[in-house]
């Protein structure tokens, strides 16, 4: 039998769904450069200071959008604009009609099964708190896709 996370729309999640979509990688929370010409995204080594890099979560989620001005706040309309997304995203998977990989923590029932996989930051990114905005084009990484 399907479960939920494979069969309902974006739109039709309730927001305990919606949370638990994330899989935890904080992709979502490095800082990325894209260029102006091509629009290509290249994603840095460089986290969002509200990181935490152990967890892998933001240390404060409920006030994250008034701390960190740029910070993207998710939604099921905003869907049109996943593809900055990494590949691996559930936002962007289920927003493409794509099943959830095997590690994913939904499909595990495991929480650190982002983890075990190497498909989370944990342990490979700096806070933006000591580098430059000028000198992330020296963070950029290959790794995320």
């Amino acid at each position: 039998m399907a479960e939920w996370w494979d069969t309902l729309p974006l739109e039709a999640l309730d927001r305990q769904q919606w949370e638990s979509l994330c899989d935890g990688c904080a992709k979502c929370c490095l800082h990325k450069l894209e260029d102006e010409d091509s629009g290509e995204i290249f994603y840095t080594n460089v986290h969002c200071r509200l990181l935490d890099e152990a967890s892998c979560r933001c240390s404060d989620y409920p006030r994250r959008l008034q701390r960190v001005p740029d910070c993207v706040q998710l939604t099921a309309q905003s869907r049109d604009a996943f593809d900055w997304l990494p590949d691996t995203c559930a936002y962007r998977l289920r927003a493409h009609g794509d099943s959830l990989p095997e590690w994913h923590p939904l499909v595990t029932g495991d929480p650190d099964s982002v983890h075990a996989a190497g498909i989370s930051v944990r342990g490979r990114t700096v806070s933006d708190e000591y580098v430059h905005p000028d000198g992330y084009d020296e963070h950029i990484v290959n790794w995320v896709e």
